[in-house]
C-alpha cells in the first residue's frame, strides 16, 4: 500500500512539474528546468519519460550558457529578473485600481498575493541560476561550446518524440 501511494505522489508530482514548466515557458520561470525535473521523476516510472530526460537536460544547459555568454545578454537576463521581483512587489501590495484602467476592477492584479509570491519565486530561481551560469560558463568559451556541441549533436527530433 505504501508502495502504491508513493509511486502515484511522485506520478503526481512529476506531472505537476511537467504542466507547470510548459507554462513557465510562455509565463515568467524556468520553464525547461521544471520540465526537466518533471520528466526525472517519471523516468523513475515510464520508459518514455527516460528517452526525454537529456535530449531537455543538453538543451537547459545550452540556454544556461548561452544566456550567459556576452554581457548584454547577462544585463537583459539580470533586467528581466528585477522586472519580474518588480511585479511580485506591486501584486503583493496591491494598490488601488487606477482611474485609466479600461477594464472591470477585477482584472486589475488579478491573483493576488498568490501570484506575487508565484513572481518572487520565480525570480528567486532565475536569480540563482543566472549566478549558476555565470560562475560556470561566463568567460569560459571551452564550457560554452561544449554544452552547446552535446546539444547540437543530440539534435535528432525523430528518437526524441519516439518515432
Amino acid at each position: 500500500m505504501k508502495a502504491a501511494a508513493k509511486r502515484i505522489g511522485l506520478e503526481f508530482v512529476g506531472w505537476l512539474l511537467v504542466v507547470a514548466g510548459l507554462a513557465a515557458l510562455i509565463l515568467p520561470g524556468p520553464g525547461l528546468l521544471m520540465i526537466a525535473g518533471g520528466l526525472v521523476i517519471l523516468s523513475q516510472q515510464y520508459e518514455w519519460a527516460e528517452r526525454r530526460v537529456e535530449p531537455i537536460k543538453r538543451e537547459a544547459l545550452k540556454g544556461a550558457a548561452k544566456s550567459v555568454e556576452t554581457w548584454p545578454r547577462v544585463l537583459a537576463t539580470a533586467t528581466m529578473i528585477l522586472l519580474i521581483a518588480a511585479a511580485g512587489v506591486l501584486w503583493f501590495v496591491g494598490p488601488a485600481v487606477p482611474q485609466w484602467w479600461p477594464l472591470s476592477d477585477t482584472w486589475w492584479l488579478p491573483g493576488g498575493k498568490a501570484t506575487s509570491i508565484s513572481q518572487f519565486l520565480s525570480a528567486l530561481i532565475a536569480v540563482v541560476l543566472l549566478v549558476w551560469s555565470f560562475r560556470r560558463y561566463h568567460g569560459n568559451p571551452e564550457a560554452i561550446a561544449e554544452v552547446v556541441d552535446a546539444a547540437r549533436a543530440d539534435d535528432d527530433r525523430e528518437g526524441f518524440w519516439g518515432r
